[in-house]
């Protein structure tokens, strides 16, 4: 039997713990601080939202989180996920680089966003929730949480960014199978989305929008709490499940990844396959070049301020430290919907400033070029927001050749693109065009930051 083969079937290889970061960090991440009193908050001021078991570990400096069992039970229905060598790229590429790319997109939902939403789910249950509400921007993790919803009896209300609730329905439709309400934000279900198209009838919509609506639900009843797919501490230790599965996978394989490459939107993906080897480094392994990819078009890491924001558009969230563009501000509707958002997750952000990662932006019509490679030379089709991380990596392949160098270089492919065909359509038909944000409009959002000492 292949050892790709006993690997995915020899339960004992799917991890038991989920890996934080915290706790190899040489200086501690900032506080989350209330919007009114400029305060650190505390587990109370979050209750309203998350269930405690969260909160906890949202908050947690242990290095290792026990999975639960009734979660490592739905995992192994595609966990361990593959890692593959990329030879027919290296050999298009023709590189001496070793190029291997870690499968998310073999999940029920076809992306890495289960790894997180099983879990929420579970947490909410055993709190005795039965409704939660969210936002979505491509509708990876709306779908994600339909399915996580249907597994443990929870109704799920997902707000979807109005232009991916138009360019993906399919997405939609998935959500709508496993059992989710699906609904166009801005909306007229919410205060703020009512109050967003009171100003623009039109408005194509955000993710920051949309975490306003998902949580005014939340707020407003006892019954009802939020999830959120990306940003947040405990979202991003989830899914650390990727790294500790490629670390032990690349010892199987005799190699060590010299770069790791991610694409980036609120963090999560990146963070997945990303913190468990920095963590490695901290705690005195190999050094790793760290790369975190994000579109131009909506480009917090390379362009945005560190400082204090607030997470959603409404301001109805608490204030957290990071990369942000304004949470006033708008990204244009490029096809990437899963990395249209305005801030990137606050640990993300931390391990930046900290020299640990360093982070490309690029335009959407070079990632489609490198993803349409990927997939007439391995045979997968990733989805837009992944296109960024294959463009990542075969920069760095690139780089190795011209150089003279070999390196091994591992990205992960965090989602397959089946939902997402009229974007590859319009690519091959000389349609996708490139979008660019207001430089005036990200000025006018950064001037609105909230004023903290």
């Amino acid at each position: 039997m292949p050892d790709t083969i006993k690997y995915l079937l020899d339960e004992s290889r799917l991890p038991r713990t989920w890996y934080n970061i915290q706790a190899d960090l040489p200086v501690p991440l900032p506080p989350v601080l209330h919007p009114g009193t400029k305060k650190p908050i505390g587990p109370d001021d979050l209750a309203p939202l998350f269930p405690m078991a969260l909160i906890a570990q949202e908050v947690s400096l242990e290095r290792e989180i026990e999975i639960p069992g009734p979660v490592r039970e739905i995992y192994r229905q595609w966990r361990p996920s593959p890692l593959f060598r990329a030879r027919r790229l290296e050999k298009a590429l023709q590189t001496p680089a070793r190029i291997y790319y870690k499968w998310e997109g073999v999940s029920p939902a076809g992306s890495h966003k289960p790894n997180t939403a099983v879990p929420q789910a579970f947490y909410n249950r055993e709190a005795g929730i039965r409704r939660i509400a969210t936002e979505t921007g491509a509708g990876q993790w709306g779908s994600s949480l339909a399915f996580a919803g249907a597994l443990f009896g929870i109704d799920v209300t997902v707000f979807m960014v109005r232009v991916s609730y138009n360019q993906k329905p399919y997405r939609r439709a998935l959500m709508e199978t496993w059992g989710a309400r699906c609904i166009a934000s801005p909306s007229n279900e919410t205060d703020s989305g009512r109050a967003i198209l009171a100003q623009r009838a039109d408005h194509p919509g955000s993710l920051g929008i949309a975490i306003s609506e998902a949580v005014e639900v939340a707020a407003k009843s006892d019954e009802t709490k939020y999830a959120l797919g990306s940003v947040l501490n405990h979202v991003l230790m989830h899914q650390t499940v990727i790294g500790v599965e490629a670390i032990e996978q690349f010892e199987m394989a005799n190699d060590y990844p010299d770069i790791v490459v991610g694409c980036t939107g609120g963090g999560s993906n990146f963070a997945g396959i990303a913190f468990p080897f920095i963590g490695a480094q901290l705690r005195g392994g190999k050094k790793v070049k760290v790369i975190a990819v994000e579109p131009a078009a909506c480009p917090s890491l390379t362009r945005g301020k560190y400082a204090y924001d607030f997470g959603d558009t409404s301001h109805l969230t608490p204030l957290v430290k990071m990369h942000t563009l304004g949470s006033t501000f708008t990204p244009p509707g490029f096809h990437a919907g899963g990395l249209r958002y305005h801030g990137m997750a606050p640990l993300v952000s931390h391990v930046q400033e900290l020299g640990l990662i360093e982070s490309k932006a690029y335009h959407q019509t070079t990632c489609f070029a490198a993803g349409l490679q990927f997939a007439r030379t391995e045979g997968i089709l990733p989805a837009p927001e992944a296109n960024h991380a294959v463009r990542g990596a075969i920069d760095e392949a690139i780089r190795c050749r011209e150089e003279g160098v070999s390196r091994s270089i591992l990205f992960n492919l965090c989602g397959h693109g089946h939902f997402d065909m009229q974007a590859y359509m319009d690519y091959n038909a000389g349609l996708l065009t490139d979008q660019s944000y207001s430089p005036e409009e990200l000025a006018l959002a950064l001037s609105g930051l909230p004023s903290v000492s």
